[in-house]
């Protein structure tokens, strides 16, 4: 069970980036996949999720209208389209897999397996 994140890389503000986490196994197909961020000395914090229908989203209110989340099951990834980046943004990104396709959250315990994270870095 592997999911491999990439995409990252440096931009400068109000560059755009497009993340993209595939799945190892056609199981995620039937599970929320999520991001996640961590920025140096701070603690990883929810940024977008999307059920297993790709019908309900949620968004962290610091990227509502910026980022938007996708996913395309007959490939088994999630992306993250990140519009307008802020320094703020600047982190190393991670995306999940939900542990029930019931459950959508936003905390990391909904979240059973996680990428390796890669790396955002914007620049103002």
């Amino acid at each position: 069970v592997q999911l491999q994140a990439s995409g990252g890389g440096s931009v400068q503000a109000g560059g755009s980036l497009r993340l993209s986490c595939a799945a190892s196994e056609r199981t995620f197909s039937s599970l929320p996949m999520g991001w996640f961020r961590q920025a140096p000395g701070k603690e990883r914090e929810f940024v977008a999720t999307m059920d297993w229908t790709g019908g309900l989203t949620y968004y962290a209110d610091s990227v509502k209208g910026r980022f938007t989340i996708s996913r395309d099951s007959r490939k088994n990834t999630v992306y993250l389209q990140m519009d307008s980046l802020k320094p703020e943004d600047t982190a190393v990104y991670y995306c999940a897999s939900g542990r029930s396709s019931y459950v959508t959250g936003r905390d990391a315990q909904a979240y059973q397996y996680w990428g390796q994270g890669t790396q955002v870095t914007v620049s103002s």
